[in-house]
């Protein structure tokens, strides 16, 4: 996923490649945090040589909500505005698909109970002779 959003900005070299990989992970905690189940992971390992993709994200249209979303947030671009529709237009698509959430997985509550009916007989005030003759 690291090599598609560089792909995406642009960037051939791998100086940026932390604070790629630190927006493209906070792209898919903002999707989890709206309700979007990933169908995979989105992770990164440092070693020796460099940032190294883990990830198991395969979706296309997920991977490219986040790369949108590393776009918006790197570097102050000059199209931000656009991107924000773009990213927020995505969410929302993502968010509404049955395919990208787990909403129709949960159970529905149960019903609150009805409370109980009204019984006259048990009610002292109610049906009493209340104009003073017996």
């Amino acid at each position: 996923m690291l090599k598609e959003a560089k792909l995406a900005m642009a960037i051939t070299t791998s100086a940026y490649d932390g604070e790629i990989a630190d927006l493209l992970d906070a792209g898919a905690h903002d999707l989890t945090i709206a309700g979007v189940v990933l169908p995979g992971t989105v992770s990164f390992v440092v070693t020796q040589s460099g940032i190294q993709d883990v990830s198991t994200l395969t979706d296309r249209l997920v991977m490219r909500a986040i790369i949108t979303y590393a776009r918006m947030n790197f570097r102050n671009p000059d199209d931000y505005e656009r991107l924000l529709e773009s990213y927020n237009t995505q969410k929302v698509q993502l968010m509404h698909a049955a395919a990208y959430t787990d909403y129709g997985d949960t159970p529905a509550p149960e019903p609150a109970p009805e409370p109980p009916a009204d019984d006259p007989a048990e009610d002292p005030e109610e049906g009493a002779d209340n104009d003073g003759e017996g």
